[in-house]
C-alpha cells in the first residue's frame, strides 16, 4: 500500500468521524426536538453545514493540490 492510498483511508477516517460527531449529530436526535418544524429544521441545518464542509474541502483541494504537487515531485 502506497503513501497515498494511507492518507486517502485517514483522510476519510476523519471525514467520517467528524461527520458523525459534528454534523449528523443534531440531526440524528430527533427525539431532542418536539415540533416537527424542530426536527425539519435540524436536517436542513445538518444537510447546510455538510454542504459549506464539501465545498471548503473542495475549494481547499483544487487551490492547494495543485501548488504542492509541484513542490513534491520537482
Amino acid at each position: 500500500m502506497s503513501r497515498t492510498n494511507i492518507i486517502y483511508i485517514a483522510v476519510g477516517a476523519c471525514a467520517v468521524v467528524a461527520w458523525a460527531c459534528g454534523v449528523d449529530d443534531p440531526g440524528a436526535r430527533l427525539d431532542a426536538y418536539t415540533r416537527l418544524w424542530q426536527r425539519v429544521v435540524a436536517g436542513l441545518l445538518s444537510l447546510y453545514v455538510a454542504a459549506v464542509m464539501a465545498s471548503a474541502g473542495i475549494a481547499l483541494g483544487v487551490l492547494l493540490v495543485p501548488w504542492v504537487w509541484d513542490r513534491i515531485h520537482s
